[in-house]
């Protein structure tokens, strides 16, 4: 597994919300959703210098929306299945935007299991802790390659 580094400045996810609470499956459903009324967030969708989509995120946080890491081992909190979008983009009926702040994150490509686990015993052994909730990431300019964002210091 290769670790990267690199600070992503505050930035605006539109999606679909759930949570914990919503029961076995939930994400994949937000993500059925989500997918499923693409079009009506589309022309919001922030997008790169090749025209491509800037990313897709499945954004966490706890319930407050502060953003800090999932509750209770990492089992109880918030996610949002969306795209990411300009900051002064309005979500329509329908969706949240969250606005995440600056991080400087520790990433990995999402291609092994139980990666989640591996970065948090290599963290432990660089002595890092996380700073906020990790976020899930798909790049669609590497055909929707997989990481995942450990964000390790605030800006």
């Amino acid at each position: 597994m290769e670790f990267k580094r690199c600070v992503k400045e505050s930035f605006s996810v539109i999606g679909k919300e759930g949570s914990t609470n919503d029961g076995e499956g939930f994400i994949q459903r937000l993500w059925e959703d989500a997918n499923g009324h693409f079009q009506e967030v589309q022309h919001l969708a922030q997008k790169d210098g090749d025209g491509n989509l800037a990313g897709i995120w499945g954004a966490m946080s706890d319930f407050s929306h502060s953003f800090r890491p999932w509750e209770n081992g990492f089992t109880e909190g918030l996610y949002l299945a969306g795209v990411e979008a300009a900051d002064g983009a309005e979500a329509p009926a329908g969706w949240v935007k969250w606005t995440i702040p600056a991080y400087e994150y520790l990433y990995v490509k999402a291609s092994e299991d139980d990666v989640f686990r591996k970065v948090l015993d290599y963290m432990a052994e660089q002595g890092l802790e996380l700073a906020g909730a990790v976020h899930d990431f798909n790049c669609p300019a590497e055909n929707g390659q997989g990481y995942m964002f450990f964000p390790i210091k605030k800006r």
